[in-house]
């Protein structure tokens, strides 16, 4: 059971109506407001867990068929740096994290290479993962000299954003998104659902997350809603819930395995979110062979989530662990070493 502190004054209500904004006019529904009805103390303190806990997105997981090709589309394309990387031969798999800062206070991406399986299906249900640039032409620019695929102009999408999409090797969207200042240059991962009351809801109440905007598109039967864990989303991640009006359904891909989420407990963020009608795949508890403590569920819509221990999340980052469980170069079946190393804690979080 969780050891809570003194009592501390929680951060604003993510039901707050000035927590939703939109260009074409903020919008409330009634269905937001829960009833009112009479709850143990138990229930009470479960509720405000999620909110309470320390939070935040540490990684998106998606498996590749070709992991020397993805790398070298993800640090010569993307510009990404590789943090580290985990090989389990005697598990047929390998796993590669790679991003644009320290793993210990940005996003990163990992990933998963099982051996033997060259190809995986996307799906329709996913949506895409947001990069911000300065300037997208720029960027565009840039990657096609290169020699990589990329739009030759930029759009601008229903948010009155610059923008471009590129594919990487496995099909997987990237969404290039023009914003200055970003601390966080992988700042999106967005998913479609199909009923975005109830999915604002579950990420509010379930997994904590606050509503930063509501954007609500009825001429292009459309609305997108923001949510994260930071008030400011020009400095963390922050999740995009995409309704296409009438649609219920989406194919699940094979690809697309889940959001990384940190957690103080397990335990009682596995209480508070079955307590939100969250579906368990895992229940909480230390990994086999390791002492990691996480907790998977799932969604109204079936998108995967794992909540990992802080304490044993920061574990894994300590240098320890990297000299023992991570090999530091990945050497290419040409024969060509790249630049596949863990990143450089020395320098700045940039």
């Amino acid at each position: 059971m969780s050891k809570y502190g003194p009592n501390e004054p929680l951060p604003p209500s993510p039901r707050s109506r000035d927590m939703y904004g939109s260009p074409e006019g903020s919008t409330y529904s009634p269905k937001m407001a829960s009833p009112r009805i009479k709850v143990s103390p138990r229930t009470r303190r479960l509720k405000k867990w999620p909110r309470k806990d320390i939070r935040r997105m540490l990684h998106v997981v998606y498996r590749v068929g070709n992991i020397e090709e993805s790398i070298k589309y993800y640090q010569k394309c993307l510009g990404m740096h590789i943090l580290r990387k985990i090989d389990a031969p005697e598990d047929k798999y390998l796993t590669v994290f790679m991003g644009y800062g320290r793993e210990d206070n940005h996003l990163a991406v990992e990933l998963t290479y099982n051996y033997g399986v060259l190809k995986y299906e996307i799906g329709t249900d996913l949506g895409h993962f947001g990069i911000a640039v300065p300037d997208v032409q720029k960027t565009l620019n840039e990657m096609r000299e290169k020699g990589f695929l990329a739009p030759a102009t930029t759009s601008v999408d229903l948010n009155k954003d610059v923008y471009a999409y590129i594919k990487d090797p496995d099909g997987y969207p990237f969404k290039l998104i023009q914003r200055k200042g970003m601390r966080e240059r992988l700042w999106q991962a967005s998913y479609k659902v199909a009923d975005i009351d109830r999915s604002i809801l579950f990420y509010q109440d379930a997994y904590g997350m606050f509503l930063l905007s509501r954007n609500d598109y009825p001429s292009s039967q459309k609305t997108f809603a923001y949510l994260g864990y930071n008030l400011d989303d020009t400095k963390a991640t922050v999740i995009e819930l995409e309704c296409n009006y009438g649609v219920k359904e989406y194919t699940k891909g094979t690809g697309y395995v889940q959001m990384g989420i940190s957690t103080d407990d397990v335990y009682e963020t596995a209480y508070a979110a079955e307590l939100q009608h969250a579906r368990t795949i895992r229940p909480p508890g230390p990994l086999p062979g390791i002492p990691t403590k996480i907790y998977s569920c799932l969604d109204p819509d079936g998108w995967k989530t794992v909540f990992i221990d802080n304490y044993d999340f920061a574990r894994e980052l300590e240098p320890a662990a990297f000299k023992s469980r991570v090999t530091t170069n990945v050497i290419l079946e040409t024969g060509e070493a790249k630049r596949c190393r863990p990143y450089d804690f020395t320098l700045g979080n940039d």
